[in-house]
């Protein structure tokens, strides 16, 4: 399938329809796009380092001559390392490898793993049944792949329990080994200890 596309009124170009998405060369006006990559009549140095659409190095030429040949093989003139001496410029089909990076953009994103990451709080002086509660929650927590935060904060006088809140961490990371590593381990910073519980790869267990 194909349309025709105009603009400013300028010319015309026949733009052939890619997997759903209409893709053919640009217009040769001025041109920059929303990601700030410089095309065609965009592209104002002096000179660039001209590849051509089949990879072959043309070498050094001024950015007039590299948008004529652009032009005449209908296609268009990407400035592809703006911050090299020279610019590098390549002839190639904007339209096509536009779509090919959102695609690729979308895919990584589609592939990218979240992990969310989960607090529990205690003090150093928790009680048995708190502390059962607060480990079944956590074990939840790692089961669905979360990791886990798990802290005992000292307010006024138990700042001097530092050692119990070590003995209390050290208890948590014993009660969810089967299901977590510690990955993280701190030292007593504004008046709290801490510690970071990561789940264990089901692949290496």
């Amino acid at each position: 399938m194909y349309i025709f596309s105009g603009y400013c009124c300028t010319h015309f170009l026949l733009v052939k329809k890619f997997g759903g998405v209409f893709i053919g060369t640009i217009n040769h006006g001025i041109r920059r796009d929303k990601n700030e990559t410089l095309v065609n009549e965009a592209i104002r140095f002096k000179e660039v380092r001209l590849i051509d659409v089949d990879g072959e190095q043309l070498g050094i030429v001024t950015s007039r001559d590299a948008q004529r040949r652009a032009r005449d093989k209908e296609l268009d003139l990407v400035c592809v390392a703006p911050k090299a001496k020279p610019p590098v410029c390549r002839i190639m089909n904007y339209g096509k490898y536009r779509y090919e990076q959102q695609r690729h953009e979308r895919e990584a994103k589609k592939n990218q793993k979240i992990i969310e990451v989960k607090e529990i709080r205690m003090t150093p002086v928790i009680d048995t049944h708190d502390f059962e509660t607060k480990v079944r929650n956590a074990r939840k927590f790692l089961e669905k792949s979360a990791k886990v935060i798990v802290s005992v904060r000292f307010r006024g006088r138990m700042i001097t329990y530092t050692e119990q809140g070590r003995k209390v961490l050290r208890k948590f990371a014993s009660a969810c080994e089967d299901i977590a590593k510690v990955e993280t381990e701190s030292r007593l910073e504004n008046r709290q200890l801490s510690i970071t519980l990561a789940p264990i790869d089901k692949k290496n267990k």
